[in-house]
């Protein structure tokens, strides 16, 4: 059986240093917002070549606390994909704001700029872009929208993670860029974790007090903050990681060229396009009979997975909240299926992976 993922088998080659990362910490004694988090934050910033980031505890609170952090009208219209995962939708509601979907492209699962004027309304005040799938959205166009209308701008990064767009990374394009490290993640730590990163000294003085109950001294509360901190094993744990990201990513885009190379012709492939370098955190492909491609592919031991199979607006929990009707989104979420590309895949499995697909298209 080939599996969609296995995360032992892709962190086995870095346990020896995850190990030694865990009982350093340990034996600190210092276990919350130490040597450990002041580090990986300013390598992590080195790394994306930007001024500041900010630990806490996950991806969602990374979002709501960039969001609450802009200060925006109570209930301000923040434009944000229809196909995106739930959390950036959530982050706008947790935030006090109301979520405008815009659709996105077929062809690269990413929000559509053409599609902003319409979505823009008399109160939207921001715009929330996602990276879905390791592609970085297209920044020129999103951000020069965003600066003829004054509107702020967060990037939701949790899958894109060393993503560029004409050689500058994901994250670094608007006022805040929001990290992701779950497990699965390209920089996955082993739990929850997440950070924001900022040019902007302002906000990431805010977000740094925010994320400890608001407090810049101990008992003294400055803000109504969250506690939402990256704690100092997840940091270690990720210091290694990010040690190792660029041979992860050029890993994983040797897989996807296999792919690019070897899929029938009859499967709907992600695009690409010079000036954006993917990072591939997922291999999503279309075909009208997803269901029955994913079952045969089961059947001869290939596992899938999807990504995702109900858009926000078809959830029940939003229902009253996110109206309309979002026809990209609807086909993209019933035509979508994600292969294996992960750190713990070989070619070979890749290669198989292909051969199959060639079968049940014969």
């Amino acid at each position: 059986m080939i599996e969609y993922e296995s995360l032992a088998r892709s962190n086995a080659e870095f346990m020896a240093e995850l190990e030694q990362a865990a009982i350093r910490v340990i034996r600190s004694g210092w276990y919350v917002l130490g040597d450990e988090v002041s580090a990986f934050e300013a390598e992590f910033a080195r790394y994306l070549g930007v001024k500041h980031c900010i630990g806490v505890g996950n991806g969602l609170d990374a979002l709501i606390l960039s969001i609450e952090a802009l200060d925006l009208p109570h209930a301000s219209d923040i434009l944000v994909a229809s196909n995106t995962y739930i959390a950036t939708i959530l982050a706008i509601i947790r935030a006090g704001h109301r979520p405008v979907l815009v659709e996105p492209e077929r062809e690269t699962f990413n929000m559509d700029p053409a599609c902003l004027p319409a979505a823009q309304t008399f109160n939207t005040r921001a715009i929330c872009v996602t990276h879905l799938f390791g592609k970085s959205c297209r920044m020129d166009a999103i951000g020069a929208f965003a600066r003829e209308h004054d509107l702020r701008l967060v990037e939701d990064c949790a899958q894109s993670h060393g993503a560029k767009l004409n050689g500058k990374m994901t994250g670094t394009f608007g006022d805040a860029g929001c990290f992701s490290f779950y497990p699965t993640k390209n920089l996955g730590a082993i739990g929850d974790a997440g950070a924001v990163v900022t040019n902007n000294d302002a906000l990431a003085d805010q977000l740094r007090h925010t994320r400890n109950y608001g407090s810049k001294q101990k008992y003294v509360n400055e803000y109504i903050g969250a506690n939402s901190r990256l704690d100092e094993m997840q940091a270690a744990l990720l210091r290694v990681k990010l040690r190792h990201l660029d041979a992860m990513t050029a890993h994983k885009r040797k897989l996807a060229a296999i792919y690019f190379e070897q899929l029938p012709d009859w499967l709907t492939l992600p695009r690409q396009r010079p000036d954006e370098f993917d990072v591939f955190h997922i291999f999503g492909v279309r075909h009208a009979r997803r269901d029955a491609l994913r079952a045969w592919l089961l059947e001869n031991s290939v596992r899938t997975d999807i990504h995702y199979p109900i858009p926000p607006h078809r959830q029940k929990a939003m229902q009253g909240i996110l109206e309309g009707e979002y026809p990209v989104s609807d086909e993209l979420h019933s035509t979508v299926l994600s292969l294996p590309i992960s750190f713990g895949h070989t070619p070979d499995q890749i290669e198989q992976v292909c051969d199959k697909l060639h079968k049940f298209s014969a």
